[in-house]
Order: structure tokens, then sequence, then C-alpha cells
């Protein structure tokens, strides 16, 4: 039986994931790892063990290694897009040099470790529709430079140290569970929560601006599947595209439309998310994955839109 850590479990990955892995093996199997004031009541904490457990203090992350036998480490420690423009020498202290420690720490003690891509790894000279596997990366904000560097730094420890490191390319990740925490495609979850709130969508998006975009029950499979893949058969390692849908804001605000005819959206477009946007792929080719380790999605936009709404009705209403 696996015993895994996840570092960044109380954030909007983290939170869903933590509880997925602790229904697959076993709650004391799970350590929640949280950084001091991150502390939630509920089952996040109460399920399983917790220990606080910073990306930037490699000691702390060394101690709960060894005091859980963890072999499995899922750092999901990261600022997000917008956020990270904002913080820039933050973003980089903790999602590289972060992600040193985690690596340092696993090279030592024997452990696989999960760290995060994004589409935002890639970047205006990227070929924009179904954009390839392995192609230019050439990001402009601080956010795609550390995925980019992310995606480099954990291949660099695989060839020369052996440790076993894999990641994905995430899209944009949609969820009911916990709210959007100041990524460039949270208008993507913004936009459900007026709908069942009844209130006007005011869209930061411009029309036409396609991304790609993914429900949280395939981005939590998507990370499971990968890490109980067989390594022999990994061609690729670190940065594996995986899509499920692309969209448009129009094409969202028409999904939305089946269940709540009602519904009214209107633009004002924020520039700084526009920028970052604009600069990203229209959509991903994950055939790579989908060979590699049998990448399959279960959500389009109808099918997430209707459960979306479902949940969200039963949650806020």
């Amino acid at each position: 039986m696996k015993n895994i850590l996840i570092i960044g479990a109380t954030g909007q990955i983290g939170s869903e994931l933590t509880m997925t892995l602790r229904g697959i093996y076993g709650n004391d199997h799970v350590v929640c790892g949280y950084i001091r004031g991150a502390e939630r009541k509920g089952a996040l904490m109460e399920s399983g063990p917790a220990e606080i457990c910073d990306v930037t203090d490699p000691q702390a992350i060394a101690e709960v290694v060894k005091k859980h036998n963890i072999d499995t480490i899922y750092n999901l420690a990261a600022l997000l897009s917008v956020v990270a423009e904002g913080k820039p020498m933050l973003a980089w202290k903790i999602g590289i040099d972060g992600l040193w420690n985690v690596l340092e720490v696993a090279r030592e003690n024997g452990c696989a470790v999960f760290t995060p891509s994004s589409i935002g790894s890639f970047g205006p000279e990227t070929p924009r529709e179904k954009t390839p596997q392995d192609t230019v990366q050439r990001p402009r904000t601080i956010y795609g430079v550390s995925k980019v560097t992310t995606e480099l730094l954990s291949d660099y420890y695989f060839n020369k140290y052996g440790v076993d490191t894999r990641s994905v390319r995430f899209p944009g990740l949609i969820s009911y569970v916990t709210p959007p925490g100041g990524g460039t495609t949270d208008y993507a979850v913004d936009i459900y929560y007026s709908a069942v709130k009844g209130e006007k969508f005011i869209c930061p998006i411009p029309k036409g601006v396609y991304m790609d975009m993914m429900y949280m029950p395939d981005a939590l499979n998507a990370c499971v599947q990968l890490m109980e893949a067989d390594p022999t058969k990994l061609v690729h390692r670190n940065g594996f595209n995986i899509a499920a849908m692309s969209f448009d804001p129009e094409e969202i605000y028409a999904a939305i439309k089946v269940h709540k005819p009602n519904f009214e959206m209107e633009y004002q477009v924020d520039e700084l998310k526009k920028s970052i946007a604009t600069s990203w792929p229209d959509s991903l080719d994950d055939s790579c994955a989908r060979a590699e380790w049998g990448w399959n999605p279960q959500y389009d936009l109808a099918k997430m839109t209707e459960h979306m709404l479902q949940q969200l009705s039963v949650k806020l209403l």
C-alpha cells in the first residue's frame, strides 16, 4: 500500500485530491500537508493524518516523509497565473525553490513525485490549434516560466538521479467543490455560480478566446492514473498534454442557457487576463497521454454543465 504526502493539500486541486486518494488507498495512508494558517475544519483535516508541510522548508518536508514512511509526493504548491503576476518573486520561491526542496527530499528518500505543469507553459509562438506534445515553449508570464522550469527540473532529477517524476499540463480546471483561486481560466467557474444565483455574469475574457478546460473529476483521475502507470511505457514523463474540451465564453454561456434560459452575460474585459489567455493555446493534442498511459476523459461541456449546475444548486440554494 502506498504512503502518500500531498503538499498544498488545502488548495483547489489538493483538497479534492486528498479525499480521492484516501478513498483509494485508505485514510491513514494519505497525509494532508498544509501551511500554518491554512487549517480547515472538516473531513480534509480530520479523516486522516495532517501535518504542517511548507514547500519552502526542506527540513519540514523531510521530517513528514520519514515520520509517515512516504513513498509518493504530490507537490501542488503554487501561485496561480493572475496572482503570480503580482507576486513574481513569491511565485518563483514557491514553484521552483519549493520544487527543488521536494525533489531533494525525494532523491534522499526514494519517493516518486508528481508536480503539475499547465497550458500556461506555452506562449504566443506555440502552435495554437492541437498544440503538439513536444513544441516551442516561450511563455511570457512568471507562472508559465515557472511551469516550464518545473518540467525541465523534474526531467533532470529523473535522468540524473532516477527520481520517478511525472506530471501533466493541466488546462483550466472547473469544480463545484472549491472556489476559484486567481487563475486566468476561473471565469469558467464563476459563470456557473452566477447562473445558479440568478445573477448576470460579467465576463472578463473576450468573445472568441478559446482555452482548454477540464472538469475536476477528470483532472483527479489523471493524477492517479499517471502515477499508477507502468513506467516502462512512459516515453514522456513531465508535461503530458491532457485535454477534455475547448470553448470560448459564448459556448459555455450557451451551454448554461440550455438549463437556465433567463441567464444573462455581458463583457467587461480584464486586460491582464486577456493578455494571458490569448498567449495560451486554443486546444491541446493529448495523443501521447492516451497512447502511453490510457488517458481518456469522461466529461464534455454539456455533461459538465449539467452536473455543475446540479451540484451548485444543492450547495448554494
